[in-house]
């Protein structure tokens, strides 16, 4: 951002007295550690398959299960801390976060496993909305705040990104439960440090808690996946393992609208989807997280299980998309008052399109150029994208409506990635399978290639158990399969991001910055205060006078984002 918007930027306190900018340091760390928890099991995913033997479902439910829970709760979660304390539930989640951890690092089963990642979920829904709703209070000058989501998605970027770093590191060194273990001492470290430092905030605490509404919305969304993922299991879209689940979520999902127009006191305040902008924002964060989160589990398994990297060398592989997002969320701000949040959004979906589009020239074949060039392109043009999508959510909500937006974009987030991990997952499997049925007429019995159809690491095995030439067409003919899988899913990815270009041209043209106290003028120095000077206040003879900071003005609740809608 330019000089003179930055030297108006004053390290002021928050609501109170704590340091603003360090606030914001905490609330990057705790989403630091969430963030890197939704991508370090990726590069583990081949390790757990070898030592837990999930099925394919079980397998898909174990990545899922974090995020499908974790954006189930974040409303019931977001709403929870508008009442008793925005920091109580955050540092509850801390806790919770850490102790799942532990669990899960120690699972000696796939349900186990799944069950530890349900509630990392919960602890990540007690966490992303607090964080969230506690930066648009603390920051409630618009230039201020746009600097402050820049340092936070380019965060979020980093921790999605090094995830798998991390967990290459540690799976290659350790197993694969290590890359939950290290969530505990981060925990710990961050519990007293949150304690000291966040400030507390609430929300009004009018109105009965919609514990069912929030329960009902949950349902909603486990429905709907999961009808997904019986689709992309083998199941058909027509069949009654697909269909009943599809029809219950959809049913409750209209359900649950209906239940918070009708109520004084909704969880979801739904008049905030007709504002063009907002519903906007909040489309194309979801179809950004749709067509990206499933597309990296799948980028990872082929970087493993086709090129034959080691887990170390997959992370290190993905660390441009980290250090372009990171680029990406650095000049965001000043990108934004540019070219306005329609074309940053927009523009940043067509560049990501083109990155996925430039990576179905990935083949049997390692080309760490092409790669390399895709992956900096996708990580520059999703983080412009998701900066300007969440700018322009929480700037297009009320100030008092601060809470629900957050816990709005957190969910729209979450459940894009739940979802997007789903859908194309199931895509990857229905192109994938079919390719395995010429394996009859080279006589590999009909057990193995069912049991080869479900993955590709779990084809090397079935592989790896033939042995001869039966083995050798196995896993030849698998490979070939997963790459045709991986281009169909890539162009799917190719077409929701352009979706979302189109959803873009919703959003404002401009970046609108009414007029704040940043940019009030120092006021004169009057007589009265040049009487009650000490001497040691006084200029100099011939030394210009700087003028003396202002404490911060103190507002009220409702204009600083209190959480609560206004009834």
């Amino acid at each position: 951002m330019s000089g003179t918007t930055t030297a108006r930027i004053r390290l002021r306190p928050a609501a109170d007295g704590a340091n603003r900018w360090v606030v914001l340091v905490v609330l990057c760390l705790s989403l630091l550690l969430v963030a890197l928890d939704a991508t370090v099991l990726h590069v583990a995913v081949p390790a757990v398959t070898e030592d837990l033997r999930p099925s394919a479902v079980g397998l898909l439910w174990i990545v899922d299960a974090y995020p499908l829970v974790c954006a189930s709760l974040l409303i019931l979660f977001g709403t929870l801390g508008d009442r008793v304390g925005r920091r109580r539930v955050l540092l509850l989640g801390y806790a919770l976060f850490g102790v799942a951890s532990a669990i899960a690092a120690m699972a000696d089963s796939p349900a186990v496993l799944i069950v530890a990642r349900a509630l990392l979920g919960v602890g990540g829904a007690m966490i992303m909305p607090a964080t969230l709703s506690i930066l648009r209070q603390v920051f409630p000058d618009r230039r201020e705040r746009a600097v402050a989501i820049g340092v936070w998605t380019a965060v979020a970027a980093v921790g999605a990104a090094t995830g798998p770093v991390i967990g290459g590191f540690l799976v290659e060194h350790f197993w694969w439960g290590s890359v939950f273990l290290i969530n505990v001492p981060l925990m710990a470290l961050v519990l007293p440090v949150g304690r000291l430092l966040l400030p507390e905030s609430r929300g009004s605490h009018d109105g009965p808690w919609d514990v069912l509404g929030a329960l009902m919305a949950a349902a909603a969304v486990l429905g709907v996946v999961l009808g997904v993922k019986r689709a992309g299991t083998g199941e058909g879209v027509l069949s009654p393992a697909t269909l009943a689940p599809l029809l219950i979520g959809a049913v409750l999902l209209i359900v649950f609208v209906r239940r918070q127009k009708r109520r004084a006191h909704p969880l979801v305040d739904i008049g905030l989807f007709a504002r063009p902008a907002f519903s906007a924002a909040v489309g194309c964060i979801v179809l950004a997280m749709l067509a990206l989160v499933g597309l990296e589990l799948i980028a990872v398994q082929y970087l493993q299980l086709v090129l034959g990297l080691s887990p170390l060398q997959t992370g290190l592989r993905l660390l441009p998309l980290t250090f372009a997002a990171m680029a990406a969320g650095a000049t965001g701000s000043y990108t934004l008052r540019r070219v306005g949040p329609r074309r940053m959004v927009g523009w940043g979906f067509v560049l990501t399109a083109i990155s996925v589009l430039t990576l179905t020239a990935m083949g049997q074949h390692d080309r760490p150029a092409l790669l390399t060039a895709a992956f900096v392109a996708l990580g520059f043009g999703l983080q412009t994208t998701l900066f300007g999508a969440y700018e322009s959510m929480l700037s297009e909500a009320p100030a008092d409506r601060a809470g629900g937006a957050a816990a709005i974009g957190e969910t729209s987030y979450q459940l894009g990635a739940g979802m997007g991990i789903a859908l194309l997952g199931s895509v990857m499997n229905a192109a994938y399978a079919p390719g395995l049925s010429k394996l009859s007429e080279a006589g590999v019995p009909a057990g193995a290639r069912a049991a080869a159809a479900h993955s590709l690491g779990e084809a090397y095995q079935v592989a790896d158990r033939l042995g001869g030439p039966l083995g050798a067409v196995l896993r030849s003919t698998a490979r070939h399969s997963f790459i045709t899988g991986l281009h169909v899913t890539l162009l799917v990815s190719a077409a929701l991001l352009l979706l979302g270009a189109l959803a873009a041209l919703r959003l404002p043209r401009l970046m609108d910055c009414p007029a704040s106290a940043l940019d009030e003028p120092e006021p004169a120095e009057t007589s009265e205060v040049r009487e009650h000077r000490t001497p040691h206040e006084v200029p100099a003879p011939g030394r210009t006078q700087l003028p003396l900071p202002r404490p911060a003005r103190r507002r009220p609740a409702e204009a600083t984002g209190s959480g609560r809608a206004a009834h």
